[in-house]
């Protein structure tokens, strides 16, 4: 088989499993990015007790079109980004092997993900910003809203320039770790796992790694190198959600206390940043509400994205296995 082929496999495997995780989790996505961005002082979105309330509260006032806000471009994004990510991932991997007859080492599966990551950052970041955006629209909004992924982003071009798509870059380089450490831990546990089968069957697991292994299997590695990455890394997710929030605060003319009044989500000429970059939404955050500020909405985050990700190895080790049966047959 050539090199292209199975890096195009690996691609179209991502890809399929990307899809269908945005499909089963996507409500729980968009209350964690409520939860993330509310810092207390923004009175144009809803306030929640927790992702129960939350979850009713949006079925009961914004019906199912709510719950599934930013629908589209979570699946573009998800299934640009795991296709992207898989197909960077594994070019990666085979470049590193090079020369090498050995398994690689935690050090260069870490080099491989994170390489991988940094580049699907800079492919998707303005689709991850329009999906936050739409997530964010509410019937407290006062401003016109977005219709949709193409209006997003020919309104955020024209009001806000080529630059407002790339805000939240910062802390999304740095959340390239969170997929770094997802996958070295995914890849470490399924050595182990590997062989902790192969020495119970006496064979041998270089040879029958993928028979060894069956979706429960995937599923339980994939949830458990996907807790392990979010509790490191999900302060910079609430840093990037906040910044791409772009709220302004303007001068309230009427209020001689000079107070300040928070606008919409879409920036205005009024108005000065709501957070100017990655190291004022920290400290703003730290000063306002605190450690456990930096870790708002981490339950739907988690009750998302740990089935989520079972979800996503299960398809791609599964589709890999049905594409390299279909190349074994031809």
């Amino acid at each position: 088989m050539s090199d292209s082929k199975w890096q195009w496999e690996n691609a179209t495997a991502g890809a399929v499993a990307g899809f269908a995780t945005v499909a089963a989790v996507h409500p729980l996505d968009v209350v964690r990015t409520r939860f993330q961005v509310d810092d207390g002082r923004v009175v144009n979105l809803p306030t929640y007790k927790n992702t129960a309330h939350a979850i009713l509260n949006i079925a009961r006032l914004e019906g199912l079109k709510g719950l599934y806000a930013g629908f589209f471009p979570a699946v573009l994004g998800s299934t640009v980004s795991w296709g992207l990510y898989f197909f960077f991932y594994s070019r990666a991997k085979q470049r590193y092997s090079k020369n090498r007859d050995e398994k690689l080492s935690p050090g260069l599966h870490l080099a491989s993900a994170a390489e991988a990551g940094a580049l699907v950052c800079f492919c998707t970041n303005p689709i991850w910003l329009v999906k936050t955006r739409l997530q964010l629209q509410n019937p407290l909004h006062q401003t016109r809203r977005y219709s949709g992924l193409y209006d997003a982003l020919k309104t955020i071009m024209r009001e806000e320039g080529w630059r407002a798509l790339y805000k939240g870059i910062v802390p999304s380089l740095f959340l390239v770790s969170h997929g770094a450490v997802q996958f070295t831990a995914y890849e470490e546990l399924r050595k182990v796992t590997v062989d902790y089968k192969a020495k119970q069957r006496k064979e041998d697991c270089k040879s029958a790694d993928t028979d060894l292994l069956n979706s429960v299997d995937y599923a339980v590695l994939g949830g458990s190198s996907k807790i392990a990455a979010i509790i490191l890394t999900y302060p910079f997710q609430v840093i990037r959600s906040r910044l791409q929030l772009g709220i302004l605060y303007t001068l309230s003319i009427c209020d001689r206390s000079c107070v300040f009044s928070p606008m919409q989500q879409r920036p205005t000429m009024e108005g000065i940043p709501r957070y100017m970059d990655s190291w004022h939404v920290m400290k703003a955050t730290a000063r306002f509400e605190g450690f456990r500020g930096f870790y708002k909405g981490i339950t739907p985050n988690l009750l998302k994205n740990v089935p989520a990700s079972s979800i996503t190895f299960i398809v791609y080790e599964n589709v890999l296995k049905l594409l390299k049966l279909g190349r074994t047959s031809d």
